[in-house]
């Protein structure tokens, strides 16, 4: 049903046309209006035969999921950011043991400084949790991508993080079609859990397994995320014949065909870039990009495929790793093993900062011109820094960077102002 609707009660109607059977809440920013908006749709009888706990901690909604799926109950959760990081070791847990849980991650940064602006800095850092990890370019792509995510977690028994950009994307009021309630039970058969725990016939879950074992449990691990990557499209191709539009997936691709640059990314910004491009195929750039979907399982020979007909790609990245750059990239690096590429490492939109067009086309202009750096900041503001730099040099006990950047912030503003 297509509906002028906020990004979070989208996402929230899509859950519960999945039919769960346990959903365990926590409120946090950007999330919290998909748990408010399941609780509203659980309290009105829209959505029936439903426990919906209200928990104490992330820790807890992930440890309430975990028994909730073990007792033979569809389960799912939401959260973002530090409460992410709060529920890691349950986190792991759940992919150890084979639990078919969905948890909406709205991407926010993670601190400290706190920032509650979005980047992929929470989910990047849970990238080998072992969760399957899908990221929605719009708001209807993530509705859909829940309704796939409940189908190929049970398939395969494994939890599944549907990654949605905080605010971006779960703030935004636009039109969607919300998955209606009698397509969603054609696609999604009843929940058949593999495993149940029931007291009639006792058994133990998570049991301790020594070096004999080990190996093989996580080699079965990884095999289950290679099989995913062939369900995710099957999964794809029966959602779009049911609901007619192509949605999930394990990559997009927007005019990469004969493109002489492609440009690599995650999420919302895709829209964006797809702009830009337009914009530089008007006066006759060779230009396209590739939107991941999948960032685990992580599309190798799709990315190949894409990547090895271009003279360079810039992977757009809103995280990275401190010491060494770019996430994403490493990995597009790896699916060319062997063949000359040239890679350009773009990191941006860190903590909520704007990527704006202008910016994508002045560090577009320097990757074909072959004048930009592998890695770059966009838009660093390099004076701040050099503040910073200059300050620790030159006194020990320089304080703490967050703060000092702020005064240093404001009082280049104030200096400014003066000036003007």
């Amino acid at each position: 049903m297509l509906k002028q609707i906020e990004g979070s009660l989208a996402v929230a109607e899509a859950v519960a046309a999945c039919r769960p059977g346990v959903i365990a809440a926590y409120p946090i920013s950007p999330q919290t209006h998909i748990v408010e908006g399941l609780s509203a749709l659980v309290k009105d009888g829209t959505l029936k035969n439903c426990e919906y706990i209200n928990v104490e901690s992330e820790f807890s909604a992930m440890s309430a999921s975990i028994g909730a799926s073990a007792v033979g109950a569809r389960s799912y959760t939401a959260t973002a950011s530090q409460g992410l990081l709060f529920m890691v070791e349950a986190v792991y847990n759940a992919s150890g043991l084979g639990l078919p849980i969905v948890m909406t991650v709205a991407n926010r940064a993670i601190g400290s400084p706190i920032n509650i602006w979005n980047d992929h800095s929470d989910t990047m850092s849970q990238r080998d949790s072992g969760w399957l990890q899908l990221y929605a370019k719009d708001n209807q792509e993530a509705a859909d991508l829940h309704v796939q995510a409940f189908r190929i977690a049970e398939e395969l028994s494994l939890p599944v993080m549907v990654c949605m950009d905080g605010f971006i994307l779960t703030h935004a009021v636009e039109q969607v079609d919300v998955p209606d309630q009698d397509d969603v039970d054609k696609f999604l058969p009843p929940y058949e859990p593999r495993q149940v725990l029931d007291p009639a016939d006792p058994i133990s879950i998570g049991a301790m397994v020594g070096p004999e074992a080990f190996t093989e449990v996580r080699y079965l691990a990884h095999h289950k995320q290679l099989d995913a990557l062939e369900l995710i499209p099957k999964v794809k191709e029966e959602f779009a014949e049911i609901f007619g539009r192509d949605s999930g997936g394990l990559i997009h691709e927007y005019l990469c065909d004969d493109a002489e640059t492609v440009v690599v990314c995650l999420g919302s910004i895709t829209g964006t870039l797809r702009d830009v491009v337009d914009q530089r195929r008007a006066r006759g750039e060779k230009i396209g990009v590739l939107s991941l979907v999948a960032f685990r399982p992580f599309p190798t020979a799709e990315v190949r495929r894409v990547l090895e007909k271009a003279d360079r790609f810039v992977v757009l990245e809103k995280a990275f790793s401190v010491g060494i750059g770019g996430i994403v990239s490493s990995h597009c690096r790896a699916a060319l093993r062997g063949q000359k590429f040239v890679c350009h490492e773009l990191i941006a939109g860190l903590g909520g900062r704007d990527i704006t067009v202008d910016s994508l086309h002045r560090s577009l202009d320097k990757a074909v011109k072959g004048e930009v750096e592998n890695l770059t900041f966009l838009d660093l503001d390099e004076d701040l820094v050099q503040r910073e730099l200059d300050r620790e040099a030159q006194i020990r006990k320089s304080g703490a960077i967050p703060e000092n950047l702020l005064r240093d912030y404001a009082e280049r503003l104030a200096e400014n102002k003066e000036e003007s």
